[in-house]
C-alpha cells in the first residue's frame, strides 16, 4: 500500500469514527431536547465551522470555481433532504438504539441502487445479493426479542435511509461542478434554518433543557458536520472511491460499538447476527466489476 494510500484510509477511518460516535450524541440529545430543537442547533454550528475553512481555501486557492446558481439551487435541495432525512433519523433514535440506527441509516448504500434501478440502470447480480441480505440483516437486528414486529423507530430510520438515498444522488449529480465544502456550508444553513423554523412553531423549546446536553450539540456540531465532512473531502485525494466508501461505511460499525460503550445498548446474539449480514451487504455491494460498464452511478464509491 502506498504511503498516500494509508494516510487517506486513515482519515477516512477517523471520520467513519466520528459519524458513528454521533450517533451516540443524537440519542442522548433526544433525552431532552426534541429532534427540530437538536438538529437546527447542530447543523447551524456545523455550518459556522465551515465558515472560516471556506475563508482559507478561497485564501490559498483552493476554492473550486463553479456555477453560483447551481450551487445555490443545489445547496437548496441538500439542505432540504438533509433536513427530512437528519429529523427521520432522530425521532427514529426515540423509539430505537443507537447501534441500530447506525445499520439502519446505512442501508441508504442499498437504497441508492433501488434509485438507479428505476432510473434504468440495471443492477449488477453482487448489487441484487447486497439488497437481499441488507433486507434480511435488517430485519434480523429489528426484531425486539422474541417478537417477530418491526419496532417503530426501525421504521422512520429506515424512510431516513431512503432519503439519505436520494440526498446522496443529488450530491453525485452535482460532483465535478461545484465547491465540496461551500455545497455543504449551504446544505447545513438551509437545514438548520428550516428546523429552527419548526422548533419555534413545533418544539416550543425550554432552553433549561438544552444546557444538560449542550456536549451533544457540540460533538454533533462541531464534529460530525464540520470536522468529518473536511475529513472525508481530504481523505478522498488519497483513496480510490471504492475502498473509500467501505471505510466510510464502518460508521454503522462504530454506532453500534459506541453505542454499547458509553450506552451500555447490548444487542441480542440474532441481532448481531442482522449486523453481520447488513455489513456484508453494504460491502458486497460496493465490490468493483470484472468489466466496466458505459454507463454507471457514483455515490460515495458505489457502482452500479
Amino acid at each position: 500500500m502506498k504511503k498516500h494510500t494509508l494516510k487517506g484510509n486513515m482519515i477516512l477511518m477517523l471520520t467513519a469514527i466520528i459519524w458513528g460516535i454521533s450517533f451516540v450524541s443524537q440519542r442522548v440529545g433526544m433525552e431532552y431536547i426534541k429532534p427540530n430543537t437538536f438538529n437546527g442547533l447542530r447543523t447551524i454550528l456545523g455550518a459556522l465551522v465551515l465558515l472560516p475553512v471556506i475563508a482559507v481555501r478561497e485564501k490559498t486557492g483552493k476554492s473550486k470555481p463553479c456555477d453560483r446558481k447551481k450551487l445555490i439551487s443545489g445547496g437548496i435541495i441538500c439542505g432540504c433532504l438533509l433536513c427530512l432525512a437528519s429529523t427521520l433519523q432522530t425521532w427514529g433514535m426515540v423509539y430505537t438504539t443507537s447501534g441500530k440506527s447506525g445499520f439502519i441509516t446505512a442501508m441508504y448504500m442499498i437504497f441508492v441502487a433501488i434509485i438507479g434501478l428505476f432510473a434504468g440502470k440495471k443492477l449488477r447480480p453482487l448489487t441484487v445479493l447486497g439488497i437481499i441480505g441488507g433486507v434480511a440483516g435488517m430485519y434480523l437486528l429489528s426484531m425486539s426479542g422474541s417478537e417477530l414486529s418491526v419496532n417503530k423507530g426501525d421504521v422512520i430510520t429506515l424512510v431516513c435511509a431512503v432519503v439519505f438515498a436520494f440526498h446522496i444522488m443529488v450530491i453525485d449529480s452535482l460532483s465535478g461542478e461545484v465547491d465540496g465544502v461551500k455545497l455543504a456550508c449551504l446544505q447545513f444553513f438551509v437545514c438548520g434554518t428550516i428546523n429552527v423554523i419548526l422548533m419555534f412553531l413545533f418544539d416550543h423549546p425550554d432552553w433549561s433543557l438544552v444546557r444538560p446536553c449542550v456536549t451533544a450539540i457540540l460533538y454533533s456540531g462541531i464534529m460530525s458536520c464540520g470536522v468529518a465532512y473536511t475529513l472525508q473531502i481530504i481523505g478522498q485525494q488519497y483513496t480510490e472511491p471504492v475502498p473509500a466508501s467501505i471505510i466510510m461505511s464502518l460508521e454503522s460499525v462504530f454506532a453500534a460499538l459506541a453505542g454499547w460503550v458509553i450506552l451500555s445498548e447490548a444487542l441480542t446474539p440474532l441481532e448481531i447476527f442482522g449486523c453481520v449480514l447488513m455489513f456484508a451487504a453494504i460491502v458486497v455491494v460496493q465490490l468493483p466489476q470484472d468489466k466496466p460498464q458505459k454507463k454507471s452511478i457514483e455515490s460515495d464509491g458505489v457502482e452500479l
